[in-house]
């Protein structure tokens, strides 16, 4: 079965071979035309010696006349067929483009409802683990003892939750002081001060607040891809306890991610031609189907304030669908969206 795009380039196609060999035949008849006037004014020159010519270039002329008026008539008829035939065709790409772009925004749209759905158990997470009675007692008892309980607990719990690759218990002045895979990552002892998960962790006014920071590659756990989630850690566990330090939870998003971008549902045939993505606030590309430019490129996401819709892009081939996070101001603003990049069929 022929693609529309075929059938719309061989209607262009055809339309100018039509125009061109019409433009051709009325070029041969102006000059035959023009040969049979310079005839006729030679056989009036040879007077009754050409008379016989005369009958031969009038008949001539005739016949330019007459492929004149057929031409003129094939113009106007099949010309005017075939540009209304290549607009048709070309109304008919336009509407299935509009059709993909349609789609593929749904697609982005249900990509990215599922890592805000994802992300929204890891505020969950994070904020219950903090009351944890281990976790609250590493820092209000200190020790030894105490650091170690919590260690074995964290590393319980990352046994059951695998899409983590770490949690940090970090105390109040940023050094950490458990975390729950000692032996991967031997981080206690370090100083986090200075990240801002753990500077607004310490500044959330309740229990019941978190804090979410973008994807970045973390030097501590071997500059794996992570989203961070911390929420202070409160005297006996209150919601409204004095901060003791704070809980550093690591989602593994390299992995979480590239499920999702890839999970999405195209056909062979689409993903050929189809990239698909996740662009934080600032358009920089956070996860891809193509694997390349994490966290280094920036896309030009035109989005003109929508949450969600498709456009096509500055080179007039590719067609841009997106979606934003349903849940927009959940994250800190962070807005994160979803991208589907779709050129047509070849």
């Amino acid at each position: 079965m022929s693609n529309p795009m075929e059938i719309v380039e061989l209607t262009h196609q055809v339309k100018k071979l039509a125009t061109g060999k019409i433009s051709d035949i009325n070029d041969i008849n102006r000059e035959t035309t023009f040969l049979a006037l310079n005839a006729l004014i030679e056989a009036a020159r040879a007077g009754d010696a050409g008379k016989g010519f005369a009958v031969v270039a009038n008949q001539v002329k005739q016949v330019s006349v007459r492929i004149a008026d057929i031409t003129t008539g094939l113009n106007k008829e099949l010309a005017g067929s075939l540009s209304k035939l290549t607009d048709l065709s070309d109304g008919m790409i336009e509407r299935l483009r509009s059709h993909e772009g349609q789609r593929c925004a749904d697609l982005a749209l249900n990509m990215i409802d599922i890592v805000d759905r994802n992300l929204y158990e890891r505020s969950c997470d994070v904020r219950w683990w903090a009351t944890d009675s281990a976790v609250v007692d590493c820092l209000a008892l200190g020790g030894g003892a105490a650091r170690e309980h919590a260690s074995r607990r964290l590393s319980v719990i990352l046994d059951s939750y695998t899409v983590y690759l770490d949690l940090w218990i970090v105390d109040a002045s940023g050094t950490i002081v458990a975390n729950g895979r000692p032996q991967t990552y031997p981080v206690a002892g370090k100083n986090v001060a200075h990240a801002r998960w753990f500077k607004d962790s310490m500044k959330t006014r309740s229990g019941a607040d978190f804090i979410a920071g973008d994807i970045e590659a973390l030097p501590q756990l071997n500059n794996a891809q992570v989203a961070t989630y911390a929420t202070a850690i409160r005297e006996q566990g209150a919601v409204d306890g004095r901060p003791l330090g704070a809980l550093v939870i690591f989602f593994d998003w390299a992995a979480q991610a590239a499920a999702v971008v890839n999970g999405v549902r195209l056909t062979d045939e689409e993903w050929q031609r189809t990239r698909c993505m996740i662009v934080d606030a600032s358009f920089r590309v956070i996860a891809s189907s193509r694997k390349t430019g994490v966290l280094d490129e920036h896309f030009n996401l035109v989005t003109d304030g929508r949450r969600t819709g498709f456009y096509r892009a500055a080179d007039g081939h590719a067609t841009v669908s997106f979606a934003a996070t349903p849940g927009y101001e959940s994250y800190r603003g962070l807005g994160w969206y979803g991208v589907v990049v779709q050129t047509p069929p070849t």
